[in-house]
Parts: C-alpha cells; sequence; structure tokens
C-alpha cells in the first residue's frame, strides 16, 4: 500500500515538474517573441526619428511630418499594447500626438526655394540617399492605409521633383567647376547628359533647367569652336615653318 502510494506520488510530483517545465519554456518564447517585436518596433522608431531629424538637409512638407510622426505613433501604440504597465510608453504617445496636432495646425508647407545647394558629390549623394527613402516610407505607408492616395501622390511627386532638382544642381556645380579647370570637353559632356534626363521631365523646373542648361551648352560650343578656329591657324605656321628650315631638296 505504502509502495503504490508512494510511486503515485512521484508519478504526481513528475506530472508536476513536467507541467512547470512546459509552462516556463512556453512563458520564455512568449518572453521573447515579446522582446523581439519590441525591438523591431524600437528600431522603426530610430530609423524614423532619424528622418525627421534630418528636416534641415532638405525641405519637408507638413504632409511628410505629419507622416513621419504617425508612424512612430504607431509603433509606439503596437508596444503599448505588448506591455501596457510601461508609462513612459503612454507619455510618449501622448507627446507624439501632441506633435501631430501640432504640426497639422501650424507648419507651412516649406516651397523649393527653401532647398539647399549640395557642396559636393559626397553630399548630393547622401541627400539622394535621404529622399530614396523618404520615398520607401511614404509608399510603404500608402500600401498599409496610413496615408491617403491623394495626398501620396503629391508628396511623392514633390520628393521625386526634389531627387531631379540635387541632381541638376550638382551637375551645374560640376560644370562650374570643369569651367575653373579650363575643361570645357568634360563640362560639355556633362551639360548634354543632363539635359537628355531633363528633356523627358514636362515640370516647371525641368523646362526651366533645359532652357538654362542648353545656354551654358551653346556657350561652351562656342568657346571650344573658337578654341579650335585659333589652333587651325597654329598648326599651318607650323606647317610653313617645317617648310622654311626642312632640308633643301638637292635637284
Amino acid at each position: 500500500m505504502n509502495i503504490a502510494l508512494i510511486a503515485g506520488l512521484c508519478v504526481i510530483l513528475l506530472g508536476l515538474i513536467v507541467g512547470y517545465n512546459i509552462i516556463a519554456q512556453q512563458k520564455q518564447r512568449v518572453e521573447s517573441t515579446k522582446r523581439q517585436e519590441m525591438a523591431k518596433y524600437i528600431a522603426v522608431i530610430d530609423a524614423t526619428e532619424e528622418l525627421i531629424g534630418n528636416a534641415h538637409n532638405l525641405p519637408y512638407s507638413g504632409s511628410l511630418l505629419v507622416c513621419l510622426n504617425n508612424k512612430i505613433l504607431d509603433a509606439l501604440k503596437t508596444m503599448h499594447e505588448f506591455d501596457k504597465s510601461d508609462r513612459s510608453l503612454q507619455n510618449r504617445i501622448a507627446d507624439v500626438q501632441g506633435q501631430i496636432n501640432q504640426i497639422k495646425q501650424t507648419y507651412q508647407n516649406k516651397d523649393s526655394t527653401s532647398f539647399r545647394v549640395p557642396d559636393s558629390d559626397r553630399e548630393a549623394i547622401s541627400m539622394l540617399k535621404l529622399v530614396k527613402r523618404l520615398r520607401a516610407v511614404i509608399k510603404a505607408e500608402h500600401t498599409k492605409g496610413r496615408m491617403p492616395t491623394q495626398q501620396f501622390v503629391a508628396e511623392n511627386t514633390r520628393l521625386e521633383q526634389m531627387q531631379m532638382k540635387i541632381n541638376i544642381e550638382n551637375v551645374l556645380k560640376r560644370v562650374n567647376d570643369a569651367k575653373i579647370k579650363g575643361q570645357m570637353g568634360t563640362a560639355q559632356q556633362l551639360l548634354k547628359k543632363a539635359i537628355d534626363v531633363v528633356s523627358s521631365k514636362s515640370d516647371p523646373y525641368c523646362q526651366s533647367a533645359k532652357e538654362s542648361l542648353n545656354a551654358m551648352l551653346e556657350e561652351i560650343t562656342q568657346s571650344l569652336n573658337k578654341s579650335h578656329e585659333i589652333a587651325k591657324p597654329k598648326d599651318n605656321d607650323n606647317k610653313e615653318l617645317d617648310e622654311l628650315f626642312a632640308p633643301k631638296k638637292k635637284w
């Protein structure tokens, strides 16, 4: 009888141990999944805040700032669902919501006149990468239904024009640098490539840029033609000198 009781108790104890281990493992999996999800949303918030921090490099519109802050707000709300005991998340949600409301009420969309011309190729590349990231964000937000179609189209067009402007302004800087160095052939090639790019666009900026680029190209082409014309007489003079000082032929 005692042996049966002991055996029964052992079985119960073993079941409790197994059950405890299963519950502990399940709890660990839940905590691990929670940490992974939280880390994912923290990364989203950090990346989006970095984009907002670059607003001094490019003219951001109010719509774009609202979109970026909404992305942060959505991540914070999802994190709060995972951990409702974290009061700091509630405070951050309130702060971001207040920021969004303030932007909607007071922010004036910046026009392209506030655009800052890149100082170097490296800076131009950095600005282009920033525009590319912004376009990817608004596309993703539109796909998720968090950005209205009309707003997305307008903002995507604006960023596309900004991308074009960065490229053209950087080309103009390189053309001027080439002219200063006397590299007219290089300047001519750069202008031709830029004209090919803007010729495929019909917006006011590209049309205006096309006229300016064509005028610069014509000026450089004329300068190159004059240089060739001046060089020709010199070649003729050299030929005459060669003939003058060439060994006399014996007849």
